[in-house]
Order: C-alpha cells, then sequence, then structure tokens
C-alpha cells in the first residue's frame, strides 16, 4: 500500500502540522481523528487496513489530518469564544492547505468527508458548511451538538453561544439553510451515519435524522448494537459505508 508523511508549517494555525497519505488513487477521503487524536490514530486503530482491498484498488485515498482539539472545542482555559475562533482557523486550514494538496495528488472528483466520534463532528460540520466540495459524508458515533449536554459529555463552550458557534453546530444552522445552491449540493450528496442504540448521542443522531428529513435531504443512519462507540466496531463500518 502507497503510504506518504507530510509535514508543514501552517500560516493558519501557526504551528507544525502532519499528515498521512494512503493509496494512490480514487475517491479522495478527508479523515478526521478522534477527540484529541492524531493523524495516525486511524491506522493505529485497525481501521486503514480494514479498508486495504479498497485502497489498493485505486477506489479510495485516505487523508488523515492531525487534530488541534486541546486548542479549541477543549481548551477549557480559554473563554468560549477563543476556543471557537481557533477552529475555525482549524477549518481553514482544512480548506487553504489540505485541500490544494489533495488536488494536486489526486484528479477524482469525488471527496469524502469521514471521522469517528469528535472526527464525525468535525467531517459532518465541515461538509454542511462547504458542501460544493464533497460527494459524500461517512460519519460514524458522532456529536453534531456541542452545546449538548448527556451522561459525562458537558456542552464544550460553557453556556456561552454566538453566530460563530451557532454556524459550527450542523443541527442549529442547519434548521434556516436557505441558500438553493447548497440544499442542492447537500441532497446531491450521499450521507451515511452511524451510532450505536446504547450511545449517549443516539437522540442528537435523531435530531439531525429528522432535521435532514424536514429539508428534503435523503440519508442513511444505521443503529448499531451496543454503546458502538470503538475502533472495533469503526472497523467493521468503514468497508461498509466508505
Amino acid at each position: 500500500m502507497h503510504r506518504e508523511y507530510h509535514r508543514w508549517w501552517s500560516p493558519n494555525l501557526n504551528r507544525d502540522m502532519e499528515l498521512l497519505v494512503f493509496g494512490h488513487s480514487g475517491a479522495k477521503v478527508l479523515v478526521f481523528p478522534t477527540r484529541g487524536g492524531r493523524f495516525f490514530e486511524y491506522e493505529n486503530l485497525g481501521l486503514v487496513n480494514s479498508i486495504a482491498d479498497k485502497i489498493n484498488a485505486g477506489q479510495l485515498q485516505l487523508y488523515c489530518v492531525d487534530s488541534i482539539d486541546s486548542e479549541s472545542m477543549y481548551c477549557f482555559w480559554a473563554h468560549p469564544n477563543g476556543r471557537i475562533q481557533r477552529h475555525k482557523q482549524y477549518e481553514e486550514y482544512i480548506l487553504q492547505e489540505v485541500f490544494p494538496l489533495m488536488a494536486s495528488k489526486n484528479w477524482h472528483p469525488c471527496t469524502i468527508a469521514h471521522g469517528c466520534s469528535l472526527g464525525a463532528y468535525h467531517a459532518a460540520n465541515i461538509f454542511f458548511r462547504h458542501p460544493h466540495l464533497f460527494k459524500k459524508l461517512a460519519a460514524f458515533s458522532g456529536r453534531y451538538d456541542l452545546t449538548w449536554g448527556v451522561e459525562s459529555f458537558n456542552d464544550l463552550f460553557d453556556g456561552y453561544y454566538d453566530q460563530d458557534i451557532y454556524f459550527n453546530t450542523p443541527t442549529h444552522f442547519l434548521q434556516s439553510l436557505a441558500n438553493p445552491e447548497q440544499l442542492n449540493d447537500i441532497r446531491n450528496s450521499d450521507i451515511v451515519f452511524t451510532i450505536g442504540k446504547e450511545d449517549p448521542f443516539l437522540q442528537n443522531n435523531h435530531v439531525l435524522s429528522n432535521l435532514l428529513n424536514q429539508i428534503g435531504v435523503s440519508h442513511r443512519m444505521y443503529e448499531w448494537n451496543g454503546r458502538a462507540h470503538r475502533g472495533r466496531y469503526w472497523r467493521q463500518m468503514a468497508p461498509l459505508y466508505l
């Protein structure tokens, strides 16, 4: 399997960023790690190996990016506005730095946003905000409202709310999405997300599914037995839904 390591100084984040590329051709998969996960997590969890046949056959090419969650959503010493601003800088890193790399290496017209756990949030958020850049969303075990508190998972903004948080919360901004081109791009995409029947964010996934139905967006939502929030589940999901 073709494997590449990349590292460069990000002007958007003012720090070094790293990523791994797997495969030589096919649909480009932008892979976000779980909460605080690193660019090598997808490989370490065995997920790359679980779809090795598709990668080796030239059907998929993975771009596994790093996270800065400890500097943004989970940087609890910072003011919530500072957390969301750092997240916005991360999005600019993806759009202005990672996407050009992907385009320079692969002409394929399909780009898939993908991630597990908090990575599913990152994938869904960038997909719904910029649907013209993607053809598919594959989100596993995600939470699509970071202000939603359940069990030990708290509102990541400590009750603070502003326009930037609104526009980075899919289950909020999709309710009033009126841009016909943006809606058309979403409706013409393949959307699949999974959640465990005992996962604390099952209800949040139902909210997203119901909202997509309300705005006329076809999608597939699969409920797996148990909590289904571990690598052993994701290794089974990836060959089915990517």
